[in-house]
């Protein structure tokens, strides 16, 4: 599973902005402000390193 963290605003500056605030909590641009079709304006940002594997909803088990 990819992680993908999506930017959306009312117009490109907006967006831009809400974009840097990713960046500067420490993801990577993956896509560019871009206008919509009818639905403002879009970007997105991704995690610099993969989210660890294993299996999804299970916690550790402790024995007592």
């Amino acid at each position: 599973m990819a992680l993908r963290f999506t930017v959306q605003g009312d117009d490109e500056q907006e967006t831009a902005d809400g974009l840097r605030l990713l960046v500067a909590a420490g993801l990577q641009l993956a896509m560019p402000p871009r206008q919509m079709i009818g639905n403002g304006w879009m970007a997105r940002a991704v995690p610099t390193t993969k989210a660890p594997t294993g299996d999804p909803g299970r916690g550790s088990v402790v024995s007592g």
